[in-house]
């Protein structure tokens, strides 16, 4: 790692906003498909390793401990690009998935099956903020 790695990733580190339990949610995506495959939980040296090693390693609530996402079961996680948001306080992970994401054994943990959710139409591009307003009251 150079210099400049180290400098980047301490910036990157000092940047996220963890919540009051010291966790930051990581939703992984898919680099090919986009799909978006799970969302896992980091503490700042998970974040640290995820970036570093260039293997998307997690914190488990539920076992108290760090995992790296193929170790025992072989389907790797490799990074490819990782992102804040806005509020730096969620990470976006782009990786290439090696087999299934789920510990379920499906390729993603998000059902293919959609919810129902109630849906809306957007307004038109040139409505004005007045019948906006009429519309949402």
């Amino acid at each position: 790692m150079t210099d400049s790695t180290s400098t980047s990733t301490e910036a990157v580190l000092d940047r996220a906003r963890f919540g009051a339990d010291g966790l930051l949610p990581a939703v992984v995506q898919e680099e090919s498909s986009k799909d978006v495959l799970m969302l896992g939980w980091m503490d700042r040296e998970a974040l640290r390793r995820t970036l570093t090693e260039g293997r998307v390693t997690f914190w488990s609530r539920s076992r108290q401990e760090y995992w790296r996402k193929g170790d025992t079961s072989g389907h790797a996680q490799y990074v490819r690009a990782a992102a804040l948001d806005c509020d730096d306080d969620t990470l976006l992970v782009t990786v290439q998935q090696v087999g299934a994401a789920c510990h379920t054994g499906a390729h993603r943990c998000f059902d293919v099956d959609p919810l129902d959710p109630v849906t809306a139409t957007a307004p038109s591009a040139d409505a004005t903020v007045g019948d906006l307003t009429e519309t949402t009251r």
